[in-house]
């Protein structure tokens, strides 16, 4: 079975390195040359361009920034696509464009599973990812063998679109407990907890989270920020809840607020910081955990 990767960066990069450590045949193409390079230093062969590879792979894994690149890319290849061959997008996307390359797939002869990812690119390197699937179940259990070596769970919440839905509830979710965590510590440090007690407190509490649980401690309170997710792509996450929710007619009245720190008051957080750096601030400068 020839599995072909496009997009090596850090997620696409862990992926490969675990495909190619398994003995898996890995063909990969990414649009920066030294990126190519490094998967081919690891053991995989190069593709002059996404087409060439859609000719021979019969699993296609997608992981690429945002949805239009998604859109952009499947449009680009859907005639080389294989009779039969599954294409598993890992991308953080959209629903919408997840059905609409699911209906590409089924007029041209191949299967489209949208599958999001969590973990960032340690997990990625791990093979300890979380995925989260939505598509047809005979396609996702053909790629059952790919999953297991690319993830420790993996969770089907639905049909085409599930798994982009519940991916960017997820990271909703994780920018508003960010938030949250963050003034919970500030205010246990103005009535005199430090951070690390209030945090062992809380995680044996019913406000505990992953934030709490890991977060806080591996990346926040050590001011080791280095976690590999950027404000940028939380940034774009938080605006792909709001848009999903005025698509789908959901009042997000709670979460606009959080939103609003994310994307209207931090702005002096460039969008290449890693994405925690958000604890240093509650909408006012100079307020740091």
């Amino acid at each position: 079975m020839q599995i072909g990767l496009i997009g090596c960066g850090n997620m696409g990069g862990g992926m490969a390195a675990q495909l190619i450590a398994s003995g898996s045949q890995l063909i990969c193409y990414d649009p920066d040359p030294a990126t190519l390079s490094k998967m081919q230093d690891l053991g995989a062969r190069g593709a002059e361009s996404p087409k060439a590879l859609a000719k021979v792979a019969d699993i296609i894994i997608l992981s690429l920034p945002k949805a239009a690149v998604v859109d952009a890319v499947m449009r680009e290849i859907v005639a080389d696509i294989r009779p039969a061959a599954i294409v598993l997008d890992t991308s953080t996307s959209e629903p919408v464009t997840s059905q609409a390359m699911a209906s590409l797939g089924d007029a041209h002869g191949f299967s489209f599973v949208d599958g999001p990812v969590s973990g960032g690119p340690a997990a990625a390197n791990a093979g300890s990812m979380t995925m989260l699937l939505g598509g047809e179940t005979a396609a996702i259990e053909r790629l059952a063998p790919v999953l297991d070596i690319l993830t420790a769970k993996t969770v089907i919440v639905g049909g085409s679109g599930a798994g982009h839905a519940a991916k960017i509830a997820n990271n909703m979710l994780c920018a508003a407990n960010l938030i949250l965590v963050g003034e919970a510590v500030r205010l246990g440090q103005a009535a005199g907890v430090a951070p690390e007690a209030l945090l062992e407190g809380i995680n044996a509490g019913s406000g505990r989270s992953g934030v709490s649980e890991v977060n806080f401690p591996k990346w926040i309170l050590n001011d080791g920020f280095d976690s590999g997710f950027t404000m940028g792509l939380m940034r774009k996450d938080v605006g792909l809840a709001l848009d999903l929710a005025k698509a789908s007619g959901v009042e997000l009245s709670g979460f606009a607020q959080i939103a609003d720190i994310w994307l209207n008051q931090s702005q002096d957080i460039a969008d290449s910081a890693d994405f925690n750096q958000i604890v240093t601030r509650d909408g006012k400068a100079g307020h740091n955990v």
